[in-house]
């Protein structure tokens, strides 16, 4: 059988027929499907094809412990927002969930209400609280937050140094009522890493790095979904054209800037300080 572009696609989809799981079937079936006519659509050239494989290749290249190019790469391009919007359409009443991203670790230590988790780390002093409840309004106790920022300056993660432990990261568990609360530093718009193929890729699609500020959320409970998502600073630059496409608005929270003085965990700044107040919902499991 000679084959070409106009019976090739079907020849490649057909060799499947020892194909043992029906839905990696149903996915590969799809994806050849879509790469075959997306190489017709623009009349793909071998010079670009084989640019597009050292792109790939570059970017297997860029990934360690420490940094997910991939991830990266998934959500500058939509994939990893598309992903979660297919995966959570129906949590009526839930808080809307957004991209993971590549920073999460595992391990943050476990704290009391109102402990610092940017212990050591410069920025301006922020005081975080609310509670978790599930979508008939009732609070959750014993859910577990676990929360992860940037410092407060730079715009970094504690896995972007190379020097130095864990930081801005922690553990923090509802109590009774359902609350939490804990004391950071007000985070501040950055840059994802651009110094990989992914950034050039956006420097040559004529789009800037920069997302905006946020600390990320994930909490968990055995009798809900697990939710994973963000509380964006209101105001921010970057909301309107977040790298990663990753804000909804009702995650866009005001940090109210407040003078030297009493803090809402009982104690005092001598230093201006911002306090955001969010509360979560879950959606049953």
């Amino acid at each position: 059988m000679s084959l070409d572009e106009s019976n090739l696609t079907d020849a490649v989809i057909g060799r499947m027929e020892g194909c043992e799981s029906p839905r990696l079937r149903q996915i590969m079936t799809s994806l050849i499907r879509h790469l075959h006519d997306f190489a017709r659509e623009v009349e793909l050239t071998e010079d670009e094809w084989f640019e597009g494989i050292r792109f790939l290749t570059a970017t297997g290249r860029m990934c360690d412990d420490r940094r997910q190019e991939f991830i990266l790469l998934s959500d500058t391009l939509g994939l990893s927002m598309l992903v979660d919007a297919i995966n959570h359409r129906h949590r009526a009443g839930a808080t809307d969930t957004t991209v993971f991203g590549p920073f999460f670790v595992e391990g943050a230590p476990a704290l009391p209400h109102w402990a610092n988790v940017s212990e050591g780390i410069p920025g301006t002093p922020c005081f975080v609280s609310g509670t978790v409840r599930d979508t008939g309004g009732r609070p959750i106790a014993g859910a577990v937050i676990d929360v992860w920022q940037t410092d407060g300056v730079e715009g970094l993660y504690d896995v972007q140094r190379r020097e130095g432990g864990m930081y801005g990261r922690g553990r923090i568990t509802t109590d009774a009522q359902g609350r939490y609360a804990f004391r950071t530093v007000q985070p501040v718009s950055y840059p994802i890493p651009d110094d990989g193929p992914v950034g050039k890729m956006l420097r040559k699609m004529g789009r800037h790095p920069w997302r905006p500020a946020h600390i990320h959320a994930r909490i968990a409970h055995p009798a809900h979904e697990t939710l994973t998502t963000h509380i964006f600073v209101k105001g921010d630059a970057y909301l309107a054209s977040d790298a990663v496409f990753g804000v909804k608005d009702s995650l866009v929270v005001d940090f109210v800037q407040h003078p030297p003085g009493p803090t809402p965990d009982g104690g005092r700044s001598e230093l201006r300080f911002s306090t955001a107040q969010y509360d979560f919902a879950l959606a049953p499991a």
